[in-house]
């Protein structure tokens, strides 16, 4: 397409619609094209005018904004970012809407404080952009049955070593992360941890509380200073750098508020940096979905000191930034399907374990 990103807002706020409009036309890529009330008036509106992307709110009144994403992504597929409430219930409804396909999510305007305006202008600005560029099918197809497996067992003859895992994303990645979790075994002889950009709020407590209700190992909200254990999925807290240290001859989680890197907080290079100095070679690092190129310098290292590093493949990749940055740099010893990465994981959890190189 040539010209200008075109954006449907849907809201049943006058107020929203409006501010969402003034923010997106701030930036002269995109325009505007439509607004709609509810998600009736939204699916109509996104057969009539086949905009780029669509902002879209949840509650709603005549059909709210999950029932309104199930038809679109059903009979219009186009890349959808919601338009979240920053409470639990908002977060627990954001999710399932990632499930369902929207490829993205802001927090709604009036929910934000005036001093943190810029900021969000940004974010909204930046997620409309990268959303363009998205694959909105993926996720669809993602979640058709043949693509949910069993659980991949393996084999550990050395359960002693300290090995750890690390996954990152951005875009996309609540539901890749369904894909992979629940389908390590619960006697993984590692500790994991996952990284994935969200804001600060309820978003990555429900992340760990869903995808902990799917697995056989323990998925929780990393805590700071606590222990690090085996079969625990540690999720860095959205607007937290999550890093490892030894401490006192145990291995601790802290959390920080240091500056952004990569533009982004949790970074995925900041934890994997901890990582390297903490495990050593006994790391195997993946790299899912995103824009940007967090992680990719992250990957580098695991792979240089020794570990096992994986990307997704790009046709079953919502956005192809992050893993392609890695690919290109030679950070990666694998590039696999979203629904191969379990195996891969197991695979290489087995080298290490077993002592194989």
């Amino acid at each position: 397409m040539s010209g200008k990103i075109r954006v449907l807002i849907v809201d049943d706020s006058a107020f929203t619609r409006l501010a969402i409009k003034e923010i997106l036309e701030k930036d002269p890529d995109i325009k505007v094209v439509g607004t709609a009330r509810d998600g009736l008036e939204a699916v109509e509106k996104v057969k009539k005018l086949k905009p780029d992307v669509v902002t879209l709110d949840v509650q709603m009144p005549k059909m709210d904004g999950l029932q309104a994403l199930k038809i679109i992504m059903e009979e219009n597929p186009v890349p959808v970012v919601m338009i979240s409430a920053l409470t639990k219930e908002g977060a627990r409804v954001t999710l399932e809407a990632l499930k369902l396909g929207a490829v993205d999510f802001i927090t709604k305007p009036s929910a934000v404080l005036p001093f943190d305006l810029s900021e969000v202008e940004r974010e909204i600005i930046t997620k409309v952009k990268n959303a363009k560029h998205s694959n909105p099918n993926i996720i669809r197809l993602m979640n058709l049955r043949k693509f949910k497996e069993s659980v991949v067992r393996g084999n550990w003859k050395n359960g002693d070593k300290e090995i750890c895992v690390l996954i990152g994303s951005s875009t996309g990645g609540p539901s890749a992360l369904e894909h992979i979790i629940p389908r390590l075994p619960g006697d993984l002889p590692a500790s994991v941890f996952v990284v994935q950009h969200m804001p600060r709020g309820n978003f990555t407590s429900q992340l760990a509380e869903r995808l902990n209700s799917q697995s056989e190992l323990e998925v929780k909200e990393a805590e700071n200073n606590e222990i690090v254990k085996k079969g625990i999925v540690y999720i860095a807290p959205g607007g937290y750098h999550m890093i490892v240290k030894n401490v006192l001859g145990k291995k601790r989680i802290k959390l920080t508020e240091d500056p952004p890197v990569n533009a982004v907080r949790p970074s995925v290079d900041v934890t994997a940096k901890s990582l390297v100095s903490a495990f050593g070679k006994n790391i195997v690092g993946v790299i899912l979905t995103g824009m940007g190129n967090d992680g990719a310098n992250g990957m580098k290292l695991i792979r240089e000191k020794g570990g096992k590093t994986i990307a997704c493949s790009e046709d079953t990749c919502v956005v192809f930034g992050m893993p392609k940055a890695a690919i290109e740099i030679g950070a990666i010893d694998s590039v696999k399907p979203l629904y191969e990465i379990a195996e891969d994981i197991v695979k290489f959890v087995e080298v290490l374990s077993n002592g194989r190189n």
